[in-house]
């Protein structure tokens, strides 16, 4: 093995610790780390084409959301904090819509999906440096508006390649679900948003080039190992620290390191 392997496979085995902490304590899904690092790890290899390494970060860290998000329900599963009527009522739509999110983003030329994704970091960073959470103003809508809002969310998560919790979060304490009882909520609800987004991609890249070796479609197998090996056994510390930290200054933390990786990715040069 030779240094630079090691190297790469020391830090996706960080970033999938990363990930996984970050998706048992905030609830809004590795994603948002995993993308931009992963985009940033593909384009210095210098195997990977310009073109098409934001799909494969993208296709990469819905993949990795399926092991992580099943390993933060089971954490929160524990305590009893799901809200397993709201999962079985938006799944569907979260399904439809991520499928169809994932194949619209294969279509998409990798500098639009790079700047699209650029621009939704910003707007989660700022958001989180503002620190304005949503005051509950109604109860959770019925099947119909369930299925509207299913649809978006999964839409929006699997073309950014995020578990969707930087908006169900938001949205289930909007409906008046208590804060941790939302962020449980979202873990489960990101399991479709994975699966289907994850399936998308994979038939969205069949037949591409300048993949990197190893790769089903958009979904890069040694990244997806590295950062699941990590990320499964760090997901349920983060659930467990949800339940006794506070969150508003590891959030603003958390938030400009975001601001620093959108910047990174908005001044790549195709």
């Amino acid at each position: 093995m030779t240094l630079d392997i090691i190297v790469q496979v020391s830090l996706l085995l960080s970033l999938g610790a990363v990930a996984g902490m970050l998706a048992g304590l905030l609830g809004i899904g590795g994603g948002l780390i995993i993308v931009p690092v992963l985009f940033t790890l593909f384009l210095s290899s210098g195997q990977v084409d310009t073109a098409v390494a934001i799909h494969v970060a993208i296709g990469t860290s819905l993949a990795t959301i399926i092991p992580t998000s099943i390993s933060s329900i089971l954490a929160h599963q524990k305590r009893q904090a799901i809200l397993w009527l709201v999962v079985i009522r938006i799944t569907p739509a979260i399904l439809l819509g991520g499928l169809a999110g994932a194949l619209i983003a294969g279509m998409l030329p990798g500098s639009v999906l790079r700047l699209g994704f650029s621009a939704f970091l910003l707007l989660v960073a700022t958001q989180m440096l503002i620190g304005r959470a949503p005051h509950a103003q109604r109860s959770l809508p019925g099947l119909v508006g369930m299925s509207v809002v299913g649809s978006l969310i999964g839409g929006v998560s699997a073309i950014m390649g995020i578990g969707g919790g930087t908006m169900s979060v938001p949205f289930l304490i909007w409906c008046n679900v208590e804060a941790r009882k939302a962020v449980a909520t979202s873990a489960a609800i990101g399991l479709p948003i994975a699966l289907a987004g994850t399936t998308g991609f994979v038939i969205a890249g069949l037949g591409k080039t300048g993949l990197p070796d190893l790769s089903i479609g958009y979904i890069n197998i040694p990244a997806f190992v590295c950062i699941v090996t990590a990320s499964v056994l760090s997901a349920p510390l983060g659930a467990k620290f949800a339940h006794s930290i506070p969150h508003a200054r590891l959030k603003r933390i958390f938030a400009v390191f975001l601001l620093i990786l959108a910047i990174r990715m908005i001044i790549v040069i195709d």
